[in-house]
């Protein structure tokens, strides 16, 4: 029995895949062809996994360590089942920089380590009960709300950075978007980090950049560890991120099955349970919380390559790559204008995503009880409302999740109990059209 996922089939002859054909995540091509592959997830999450320390102030090196440890923990908790790669999740990126205006790194680290526990408690429920309360409990026009509202949280986070070089972040912005549009298969998928190279040697050349600490740094060492603090205050910020980190590792889950014909709803409950334990060794250790990347369901549908062994390299070359201390200190001389650029467009990203939610799903604004839960929310998150019971503090994204969750369930079961609203997940059924007359 393959209870690690440690055991490939080789795919046909190793080097080609026929029309109409993938590789599943129990097969592999050949080990030259794999490795590459493995390398290309890496690149693709470079980009992304990186410019979430860089925007919170973590050590780039460090993340990218948790973010390998906790790659290769996903694939043998889900047996090598479920291909993924596991980097710094976006969700984290406004709870980390409100709390460390009040308790410091160490403080947001025990934040990071509260949701993990969280996450990985939630995913033993389900391993048990299955996912089914999940959606009962977050529906789409909640969960695209949750999802929309951390996103546009963060708008004012990524002016203050654009202003202070708006010359490169403009650049930078435009190069993503270019080529997003002018390129297909994997270079279109790199998007984000062509834009961060382009604006990074724009920067250069501008002066913007620091590389006194590249040269002190030396080329191998360990990276920077810290330990986290605890402090109650911060629960009201990290809690609402594990509703987003089930709702994205659920539905990586579902996407893989989808692309490979594999019903791996089975483990689903390992996989949060994967991606939870990899959050709290993160943030024991001073790393960025963890999730499924998106990307690299890109790499996936590009190569049609599956094979979790391609996983297993990215994650090994992730910690190689975080064992050289100038290889982390390069990664952190990316200047502020470069980071205004690609958070402009990555915050937008995170905000319609939650609209992507509602609209594939068939959210009926029509119906009263969804608009009003998107409506109030939405002004929650985006305002950053604040409310305080005595040292406990309650801001934006936890205010807004709570409104979503508290309207929507509370409304529906009051509609329900007076009968004055149809269900908010089903179709307003359409009025009948009257024909139009002229006299």
């Amino acid at each position: 029995m393959n209870l690690l996922g440690t055991k490939w089939s080789v795919h046909g002859d190793g080097k080609t895949i026929a029309p109409g054909q993938v590789v599943t995540p129990n097969e592999r091509l050949s080990w030259p062809l794999t490795i590459g592959i493995g390398f290309q997830h890496v690149v693709a999450m470079f980009g992304a996994t990186f410019l979430v320390p860089l925007l919170t102030g973590m050590p780039p090196a460090t993340t990218l360590f948790f973010s390998g440890i906790g790659t290769i923990f996903f694939l043998i908790l889900t047996r090598g089942r479920v291909p993924s790669y596991l980097g710094s999740s976006f969700a984290f990126i406004a709870p980390i920089m409100a709390s460390q205006q009040e308790f410091g790194v160490a403080g947001a680290l025990g934040g990071v380590v509260i949701a993990g526990v969280t996450l990985a408690l939630l995913g033993l429920i389900v391993q048990k009960f299955g996912s089914a309360w999940i959606n009962r409990l977050m529906p789409a026009p909640v969960t695209g709300t949750i999802v929309a509202l951390i996103g546009l949280n963060l708008a004012p986070s990524a002016w203050n950075n654009f202003k202070l070089a708006p010359i490169t972040a403009v650049i930078t912005l435009g190069v993503i978007i270019l080529v997003s549009v002018l390129f297909r298969g994997i270079l279109g998928r790199l998007a984000i980090l062509i834009g961060v190279v382009v604006g990074y040697l724009v920067a250069v050349m501008r002066g913007e950049v620091d590389f006194s600490k590249i040269n002190d740094a030396g080329l191998i060492g360990l990276p920077h560890f810290q330990t986290p603090t605890f402090h109650f205050a911060i629960l009201g910020l990290f809690i609402p991120v594990v509703l987003v980190l089930v709702a994205e590792n659920i539905g990586h889950v579902k996407s893989v099955a989808l692309m490979t014909g594999e019903n791996l709803d089975p483990y689903a409950g390992r996989a949060l349970i994967a991606d939870g334990v990899a959050t709290t060794l993160a943030g024991f250790g001073g790393g960025s919380g963890t999730t499924t990347y998106a990307e690299n369901i890109g790499v996936m549908a590009a190569t049609k390559v599956y094979s979790t062994a391609a996983y297993y390299v990215a994650g090994l070359a992730a910690l190689i790559l975080s064992f050289s201390p100038k290889f982390g200190e390069l990664i952190a001389t990316v200047p502020v204008g470069v980071l205004g650029g690609a958070a402009t467009l990555l915050y937008g990203m995170i905000g319609i995503l939650g609209v992507r939610i509602w609209v594939q799903n068939k959210v009926d604004f029509s119906n009263n009880i969804n608009l009003t839960t998107a409506a109030v929310a939405l002004i929650v998150g985006i305002a950053d409302f604040t409310w305080g019971i005595g040292n406990l503090q309650f801001a934006g994204i936890a205010l807004g999740t709570a409104s979503a969750l508290i309207i929507f369930h509370g409304m529906s079961a009051l509609a329900k109990w007076r009968g004055t609203a149809t269900d908010p997940l089903e179709p307003e059924p359409e009025s009948p059209v009257l024909p139009i007359t002229t006299k």
